[in-house]
């Protein structure tokens, strides 16, 4: 009898990828708290979503828009208005159950506010969200086989086993990470009288596995525009905030290879006193999503074909998909471009560059992954007009990136995270500045492999008739596609016996080979 030797392994199979575009639009009244709005200077949005709620084929995403304007009232003062705009979308996604594991992201590719009177604001935007439909679901196979024994005595077993790559998912899980830092402003800046404008991005991040956790660093960006001085002057402040740190994640190992993705899901910045009183420090606290795929990468051993001389072995076959990495890749794109700042009234300096990248479209083509996206800039900056001392203007920045990944082909997946590492902009002389910037892409590239594996076999008794009528000692030209276990296995014999009856050099046959082969019973 012949027991089979069995692996489950695990599978995460992209099942569905849809997008789709959410308009919003609505009108807000300032509160009566708040002065008349005389200019919208400068605007900001995040998206908010709640757990995604999953029928068959078909996700509802509930959500918000949260949103800030920093506007400049009829005295010439600055304050900033807030709110939020909820949304549900329906989405039909193909092949869905309710098993399955749903991610959605979201891209702001527009926001639009504008002042429709001193009292009213209109807000419009497009979201785009993208959904990912996954299924995670074990494939068994045969690994080895033995011989259990039987009364009819032993089998006369010959195996054959293949290397197949595979990189298995091991931990499929999403956390989060929460940041919480004081910052107190330079000696050479003034205390804090009121927060006009506020804004927190991440910079330079990274993630990795360790046995049982999973370790993050990166730089928090932090940029406060107040009043500050006595007399309502506009100040700012920026600060790079380094962080380091771990979130306990059971299951991981420092040797998985991860694509984990980090989102900035909260952001709070609020002013408080020192030891003094004075307001001069900063409580920041931060939020960060982690979507973390970690993946163990393989070289299995797969039993693929098996048979016996005294026997008949009939083996049961089915289909299998595995993955096999194709490319892990970190990779940087530079963009430098001088954009145009004739503006009325003048700039006299750039006081911070913000920026967030957006991607247009992913194309996998001959040996590589094409990217291309804008990167969209916002600059704020003082100018030359007393009555208008703060102004804000958005540039985008096209960009191309090109990552090698030998073997893509039409059906490959992959998981990609781009962030912005670094911007700087300054001004370069003639009303223009030039805008300088690295985005950083995070990339892994899964190509599905098909293939058969062994579920079961059947042992039945040898057909005699069959055997009689081969003859014992047969002369055979070996074709171009034979291997020698094809001809063993033809012939009823072994490889051993082939090779101890004829002169192979190497020990391996070629096309046009006369071979002698001698037919093994029992």
């Amino acid at each position: 009898m012949l027991e089979l030797e069995k692996r489950n392994i695990h599978r995460n199979r992209l099942k569905s990828q849809t997008g789709t575009q959410v308009t919003l639009d609505d009108d807000f009244i300032v509160p009566d708290t708040m002065d008349d709005i005389s200019e919208v200077i400068l605007d900001s949005g995040l998206i908010q979503l709640e757990p995604v709620k999953v029928q068959r084929e078909r996700i509802t995403v509930r959500g918000k828009l949260e949103f800030h304007v920093l506007y400049r009232t009829e005295e010439g003062g600055l304050q900033t208005l807030g709110g939020a705009i909820p949304f549900e979308e329906g989405i039909n996604v193909p092949e869905l159950e309710e098993k399955d594991y749903v991610s959605v992201g979201w891209q702001l590719d527009d926001l639009d506010t504008e002042m429709i009177h001193s009292r009213k604001l209109g807000v419009r935007a497009i979201v785009t969200l993208e959904v990912k439909a996954e299924s995670l679901y074990d494939t068994e196979a045969a690994v080895d086989v033995r011989d259990s024994g039987a009364a009819d005595g032993e089998i006369h077993l010959q195996v054959k086993k293949k290397q197949v790559p595979t990189a298995a998912i091991a931990l499929r899980r999403k956390d989060t990470y929460r940041l919480k830092e004081d910052v107190t402003l330079p000696g050479s800046k003034p205390a804090i009288e009121r927060m006009l404008w506020t804004e927190m991005s991440l910079a330079g991040c990274l993630a990795k596995p360790l046995d049982g956790q999973i370790h993050l660093e990166g730089t928090l960006m932090v940029f406060v525009l107040y009043e500050g001085g006595g007399d309502g002057q506009v100040q700012w402040v920026e600060e790079n905030i380094p962080f380091s740190g771990e979130v306990k994640m059971q299951g991981a190992e420092a040797e998985m290879i991860p694509a984990i993705g980090m989102k900035l899901v909260h952001r709070e910045i609020e002013e408080k006193p020192d030891p003094d009183g004075e307001l001069r420090e900063l409580s920041v606290d931060a939020v960060i999503e982690l979507d973390v795929r970690l993946y163990e990468e393989q070289e299995l051993e797969l039993l693929q074909d098996l048979y016996a001389t005294n026997r008949e072995i009939v083996p049961e076959t089915a289909d299998a998909v595995f993955d096999r990495i194709l490319t892990r890749n970190f990779g940087k794109c530079k963009v430098a471009e001088k954009v145009n700042l004739e503006t009325d009234p003048r700039v006299l300096q750039i006081c911070h560059s913000g920026g967030s990248v957006k991607l247009d479209g992913v194309e996998s083509r001959e040996e590589i992954l094409a990217l291309d996206g804008v990167l969209e800039v916002k600059l704020l900056y003082l100018t030359d007009d007393d009555a208008r001392p703060v102004q804000a203007v958005n540039r985008l920045v096209p960009f191309h990136y090109e990552a090698e990944v030998p073997g893509i082909r039409e059906d490959s997946s992959w998981y990609l995270e781009p962030g912005l590492e670094q911007l700087t902009a300054v001004m370069a002389g003639g009303g223009q500045a030039e805008l300088r910037g690295v985005i950083a892409f995070d990339l892994l590239v899964l190509q599905p492999e098909p293939g058969q594996v062994i579920r079961q076999v059947q042992v039945l008794p040898a057909d005699t008739e069959k055997m009689k009528a081969m003859p014992g000692i047969v002369g055979y030209f070996v074709q171009p596609q034979d291997s020698l276990w094809d001809v063993a296995k033809r012939f009823h014999t072994t490889e051993e016996s082939i090779l101890a009856s004829n002169e192979l050099p190497g020990g391996e046959i070629k096309a046009g080979d006369c071979l002698i082969l001698v037919k093994e019973i029992g």
